[in-house]
């Protein structure tokens, strides 16, 4: 947990103290390339602000340096909008949920949720589109303006402390305690999408994909028992008023100011390394609903991907439910079926069928796995499972 909930108050007060010369509530104009506030005006107060949390950040040990994942994402940034490229920060954060935020002073926060369930490259510039049309309206301190003369300071330390702990688990809350604080009008962010949608036709991506991501955020959330967990949700427009907007402009966006580019393949390239460690992260969340979802929308499209079976069953076999053992069993010997699967599946076969009482297929399971993992870290632990059984 690396955000504290004492940086968020400390922010508030801080931004309520701020100067105020040449800044007043209302629109602003758009940021100029490589333009920096004024060091008397609020806006600078509050850019100030947000580069103490992107230090905070970049100290957090969240923060994904491999250069050619971060290259790959900054390359996406300058093609949407090439007079901003040299002004924005990109961080990708490993954070298992669907998300991106751009702050006031140019620093962009990627979720590593986000990069996993965008199918394509034209996905996920779609949202990072929509997060530089905040930079570039300067939605930021169009808001800050509007909270600070309608908040007292009392009011600003409950939405921090809420932005902290608002029934967000762990990490999550203290990531969006900024910006739960700024949260953009429904009219920003209708104006976010229009800017990010023209970004992504203008830089040759398929616009269809703009409605196709949300489509399924919104399958995922509607599996959920939880629909409040799903915050990029939280200040937009309806779900339904967005994608009939978007579906509205790709059919009638002029053919030659958009492109077919999906980007596909370069995507899957780009995090394929990561898929494990992506998955991992988000079965810990014990959503199993919305994992669900995304694991048989991931096997639809490419079923022959080892790792997604395999994560299906791990989802089964945590989850526990009527069935969910032979489930768990019947993705696990899917993936052993393909080429290159991971190791661990013979070690969860094995806890599963040991689990429902087949000693016999648990002994197999687990000394398939150590021939696999000869000097696997857990291999004292699973030779003592074979001398149980």
């Amino acid at each position: 947990m690396f955000l504290r909930i004492h940086l968020a108050i400390v922010v508030c007060f801080a931004l309520a103290a701020c100067v105020t010369t040449g800044g007043s509530p209302g629109a602003a104009s758009n940021i100029a390339p490589g333009e920096r506030p004024e060091i008397t005006t609020d806006e600078a107060g509050l850019w100030m602000a947000s580069e103490d949390v992107e230090r905070q950040l970049v100290s957090s040990g969240r923060v994904i340096t491999d250069p050619a994942l971060n290259t790959y994402v900054k390359q996406i940034i300058c093609r949407l909008s090439p007079e901003y490229c040299e002004d924005i920060r990109v961080y990708i954060v490993r954070t298992p949920h669907f998300n991106a935020s751009m702050h006031p002073n140019g620093f962009m926060q990627v979720w590593t949720g986000l990069m996993l369930r965008a199918e394509n490259e034209a996905q996920l510039a779609y949202v990072l589109g929509h997060e530089l049309g905040h930079y570039l309206r300067r939605h930021g301190v169009q808001q800050w303006r509007t909270v600070r003369g309608t908040a007292s300071a009392m009011t600003f330390f409950r939405m921090a402390a809420a932005a902290a702990g608002a029934g967000y688990v762990g990490d999550i809350g203290y990531l969006v305690a900024m910006g739960a604080l700024f949260s953009y009008s429904r009219e920003f962010e209708r104006e976010a999408d229009d800017v990010g949608f023209d970004m992504m036709a203008s830089a040759g991506y398929e616009p269809r994909e703009a409605t196709r991501i949300w489509q399924l955020l919104l399958a995922e959330k509607e599996s959920s028992d939880e629909p409040d967990q799903f915050i990029f949700f939280a200040t937009h427009p309806s779900k339904e008023e967005r994608i009939d907007t978007l579906e509205t402009r790709a059919k009638t966006i002029p053919a030659a100011l958009s492109g077919s580019d999906t980007g596909t393949e370069t995507h899957r390239a780009a995090i394929q390394s990561y898929l494990s460690e992506w998955l991992r992260d988000d079965l810990r969340n014990r959503r199993f609903a919305p994992s669900e979802v995304m694991l048989n929308r991931m096997i639809a499209a490419r079923s022959h991907v080892p790792e997604f079976h395999f994560y299906l069953g791990e989802l089964y076999r945590l989850r526990g439910d009527d069935g969910d053992a032979e489930r768990a069993i019947s993705s696990y010997l899917t993936a052993l079926e393909m080429t290159d699967p991971p190791s661990d599946v013979h070690r969860s076969l094995g806890l599963v069928h040991w689990r429902n009482g087949r000693h016999a297929e648990a002994r197999t399971a687990f000394e398939n796995y150590l021939r696999a993992v000869p000097q696997a870290d857990d291999k004292a632990m699973i030779e003592s499972y074979l001398d149980q059984l």
